[in-house]
Order: C-alpha cells, then structure tokens, then sequence
C-alpha cells in the first residue's frame, strides 16, 4: 500500500514536505502571556502554524491552547494593552485637527491591533487603532 501511494506521488509530482512546527507542550489558558516553557517543536506539516518559536514567546493566547497541538497564526497576538470595558483615551485625528475624549473599549486588544470603543460623551461605536501607550487612535 505505501508503495502505491508513493508510486502515485511520483506520477502526479504531489510532495509531502515534513518541517518542525511550534507546538504547546501543556495547557496554557486564553489571555495568557506564552514563556518558553510552554511550548516545544514537534516534527509535521501544517499550513497557517507557527515553525519559530521565538515568533510566539512573548505573545498572548487568544483562546486555550492544549498539549501537542500546533500554534496557528490566529490562536496568539500582541499582549493586550486593553481590557474590555475599561476607559480609555480617544484620539480623532484628521485634517490637521486632533480631538481627544474618553471611550469605553468593547473587546480586548493589543498595541496595532483594531479595536471598537463607544464614545462615553456621543455614545456611539467608532473604530480605531491602540497605540502603545494604550490609547485608541480613530483616523478618517
């Protein structure tokens, strides 16, 4: 059987390319800042997971990540600088003008990261960028 199967690869050019890719190595829970003592390399192939992990050290998880499994690109990001409901600054900046007021971010989010926030004073949703010093910036 796998002489066949290797035969048919042959025949119709498929590869099977075989790499180490990032794995965790015990659970580490959502909203969790990875170390390296969470994660190890395991030989396999997957497409849209992690092959370094210095890619992933220092990142935060965005949902459980078990044993054994490979860390996907979406399953890790940027440390939150914002937690969800917590005031933050609003910075609409545009046409050479910049305002500033206090907002109420809905989700959590890290520096670069999109993030929605109402407006405290108008009381509606904008969306805009966190800034490393946590602030949210809104552009037009």
């Amino acid at each position: 059987m796998k002489r066949l199967l290797a035969s048919l690869c042959l025949i119709l050019g498929a590869t099977s390319v075989s790499a180490e890719i990032v794995v965790a190595t015990k659970i580490i829970r959502a909203n969790t800042i990875i170390t390296a003592d969470a994660i190890g390399l395991k030989r396999g192939s997957a497409e849209g997971v992690y092959d370094n992990p210095e890619q992933v050290l220092g990142q935060e998880a965005r949902k459980s990540l078990y044993p054994g499994r490979p860390i996907r690109l979406d399953d890790v990001g940027a440390p939150a600088l914002v937690d969800r409901n917590q005031v933050v600054t609003l910075i609409f900046a545009g046409s050479g003008l910049q305002i500033e007021t206090e907002g109420r971010a809905l989700d959590r989010a890290g520096e670069g990261e999109r993030l929605r926030v109402m407006n405290i004073g108008s009381r509606t949703t904008v969306t805009g960028t966190v800034m490393p010093d946590g602030s949210v910036r809104v552009t037009n």
